[in-house]
């Protein structure tokens, strides 16, 4: 089976199809994580995009269902230089997008496209599978909305409030596309985590006399979560206020700062970051938008930096009692450097 992507910038590249036939359109991102590629495709963050691994082969461990971090794939289109066919378990990978319905492509010069995006930037992009009609392929990436443009929090976010229950604090979480170990994260800490979805309300969230508010991860431009901006601008200051990548830029939003698109993100499980006190870690990202710095209100200090480009990677504020992150602390998949280092210090932080 045939398959072609096409680029915005007019490039096309024509390789193997998997999965089913079909065509998918969004943003064409990377990822340079050599593991956990079912962790990265089944990330609600990744929705609206096509998700392309550096690493040359992918699915050599088949597809393990305990490490979703959600029920299913997000990522709308898959593409890696080579799918293990013969894996160590079953399903293999091709057979998993096959029985559910998804498209992916292989035989493509990944290098060579990771290169054409840290040049350029993120281009738009189209998967069609079971075909090779390059000009149309790009005609449709073209035509694709830019992913500011597009609401895709609400296709990730849970429908209806429910709770996981603990002994511990009560933490509300608002739910923007939240990562099943982000969750397990904290209910490893006894917290009583009660999960909302992301239109809810400050009144609606505060009725659940919470300990702590914490801002997940989730799709997109964080410009579009105006409830959850709300929330944090109504609520910061009454409870202590926590965020994980989209949520260190919602709460940048909601205090009067800014965020804006980078040109080729961070995504993959080897970004390194330099926390206040000099030490390193290596960090799990997923991120196309960032915190900028010079925005951020008085009271907010950058407490982590990229190592690789400065930019901001988490900021506290000690008067509204807010600590967020850009990177992912539960660390799936990825090193697990700053599992306990994060959510230790936040659970214990909470009154």
């Amino acid at each position: 089976m045939k398959a072609v992507l096409g680029l915005e910038d007019g490039t096309f590249v024509v390789g193997n199809g998997f999965g089913v036939e079909g065509i998918y359109s969004g943003e064409l991102v990377f990822t340079t994580q050599m593991t956990g590629y079912m962790e990265a495709l089944t990330d609600p963050s990744y929705a609206g995009q096509i998700l392309m691994f550096t690493y040359p082969l992918i699915g050599n461990y088949g597809v393990d269902l305990q490490n979703f971090e959600s029920p299913e794939v997000h990522a709308r289109g898959c593409v890696a230089r080579e799918i293990a066919r013969v894996p160590a378990a079953q399903p293999s990978v091709a057979e998993y997008f096959e029985e559910n319905g998804l498209l992916g492509i292989s035989g493509v010069d990944t290098r060579n496209l990771t290169i054409k995006t840290r040049t350029i930037g993120t281009l738009r992009a189209s998967l069609i599978v079971g075909g090779e009609d390059g000009d149309e392929a790009v005609r449709r990436a073209r035509a694709v909305p830019s992913i500011s443009d597009a609401d895709l929090i609400g296709s990730v976010s849970c429908r209806e409030p429910y709770r996981i229950s603990g002994t511990g604090k009560r933490i509300a979480v608002i739910d923007l596309g939240v990562k099943r170990h982000i969750l397990a994260s904290l209910g490893y800490r006894g917290a009583d985590i009660h999960v909302f979805p992301h239109t809810a309300a400050p009144d609606e969230v505060m009725a659940a006399k919470p300990d702590a508010l914490f801002i997940s991860n989730g799709p997109g431009d964080p410009r579009r979560a105006v409830d959850a901006i709300r929330c944090v601008r109504d609520l910061a200051g009454e409870v202590p206020v926590i965020g994980i990548c989209m949520g260190i830029q919602v709460v940048a939003l909601a205090l009067g700062g800014e965020t804006y698109k980078m040109k080729f993100g961070h995504r993959g499980t080897n970004q390194p970051v330099r926390y206040r006190d000099g030490s390193i870690y290596i960090t799990t990202q997923n991120h196309g938008f960032a915190v900028d710095e010079e925005t951020l209100p008085e009271g907010c200090v950058v407490s982590y930096r990229n190592v690789n480009d400065g930019t901001v990677e988490g900021f506290e504020n000690k008067d509204l009692n807010v600590t967020c992150v850009q990177f992912h602390p539960e660390a799936h998949g990825g090193p697990r450097d700053t599992e306990m280092h994060f959510f230790d210090r936040i659970y214990r932080g909470i009154p």
